[in-house]
C-alpha cells in the first residue's frame, strides 16, 4: 500500500487524493446530468455543499459512537488525560478523528433534506439526480481506503501484503483480502446501474431509496471480509451491518409504498 505520496515536497495522504478526485468526478457527474434534464447546476452544487456538512458532522459522531469505550475512558479519568487544552485537543481527535461512511451519508441525506424543506426544492428530483453519485464517490474513497491500509480485510492467501503500520502492529507482514476493492468494484457497478435507470426515468423519485436497499446488502455482505474489528459490535454484528439491515427496511418499506401508491394511481 501507499498511505502517503510526496507532492512538491509535500507529504499528502493517498486516501485525501482519492476523495479529492472523487468529489470532482461525482460533481462533475451531478452538473452534467442536472443541466440534461434542464436544471441550473448551481443549484446543485450549492445543494451538494450544503449536503457535505452533515457528510462531516454524520461521519465524525457514528466514529465517535464506535469508542464508546474510549469516551467512558476519558469521562472516568478526565483528570488524567486533559491537563491542557492541548491535551484537550488531542483527546477530541482520538474520539472524533475518524470518519464513517454510514454516518456521513446519514448526516447528509438529514442536512439535504433539510435544505430541500427550506428551500422548498424538489427532493425527489435532487435524490434521483445524486443517488448515481454516491456510489461514483464512494468508489474512489474505497480505493482510497485500499492504498492508504484503512478498512482492510481478513486474513487471506488470496490478496495484499499489508504496509508497516507502527499504529496496528499486527498488519506488518500481513496478507489481506482486498475488500475495500471489491466494494470499490460494486460500488462502480451500482453506480452504473441507477446512471441507467436516471437515464431511461425508470424507478422515478425513488432512485435514492433503491441505493440504499442495494447498497445494504453489498455493505452487509462485505463486512463480513473486514478485519478490523474496533468498529464495535451487537449481537454478533458489526456496527455497519446493523445501519445497514435498518437502512434496508426503511428503503424497502419506502419503495413498496410508492410502487402500491403507484399502481393505484393508475
Amino acid at each position: 500500500m501507499y498511505p502517503i505520496v510526496n507532492i512538491f515536497g509535500k507529504e499528502i495522504t493517498t486516501y485525501a487524493i482519492c476523495a479529492l478526485i472523487g468529489i470532482l468526478v461525482s460533481g462533475f457527474y451531478v452538473c452534467r446530468t442536472a443541466k440534461k434534464r434542464g436544471h441550473d447546476d448551481n443549484d446543485f452544487i450549492i445543494f451538494l455543499l450544503i449536503c457535505s456538512v452533515g457528510v462531516l458532522i454524520g461521519g465524525r459522531v457514528v466514529f465517535a459512537l464506535t469508542r464508546m469505550n474510549v469516551i467512558v475512558e476519558l469521562i472516568t479519568n478526565w483528570s488524567k488525560y486533559v491537563t491542557s487544552f492541548g491535551s484537550f485537543i488531542d483527546c477530541m481527535s482520538v474520539v472524533f478523528g475518524g470518519s464513517v461512511f454510514y454516518g456521513g451519508l446519514i448526516g447528509g441525506m438529514i442536512f439535504g433534506v433539510i435544505y430541500g424543506k427550506i428551500k422548498k426544492l424538489d427532493l425527489s428530483e435532487y435524490a434521483n439526480v445524486c443517488a448515481p453519485m454516491v456510489p461514483l464517490f464512494h468508489c474512489f474513497g474505497r480505493i482510497g481506503c485500499f492504498l492508504g491500509g484503512c478498512c482492510y480485510g481478513i486474513e487471506s492467501s488470496f490478496g495484499f501484503t499489508a504496509y508497516n503500520n507502527d499504529l496496528i502492529p499486527d498488519l506488518c507482514g500481513v496478507n489481506r483480502f482486498p475488500v475495500q476493492l471489491l466494494e470499490a468494484g460494486l460500488n462502480f457497478l451500482l453506480f452504473l446501474f441507477l446512471d441507467y435507470l436516471l437515464r431511461k426515468n425508470k424507478f422515478k423519485g425513488n432512485l435514492f431509496a433503491l441505493y440504499l436497499v442495494i447498497y445494504a446488502v453489498i455493505r452487509f455482505s462485505d463486512e463480513f471480509l473486514r478485519g478490523d474489528q474496533y468498529r464495535g459490535f451487537l449481537f454478533g454484528l458489526s456496527t455497519s451491518q446493523i445501519i445497514s439491515i435498518i437502512l434496508f427496511v426503511c428503503g424497502g418499506i419506502y419503495l413498496i409504498r410508492q410502487i402500491v401508491k403507484q399502481r393505484k394511481q393508475i
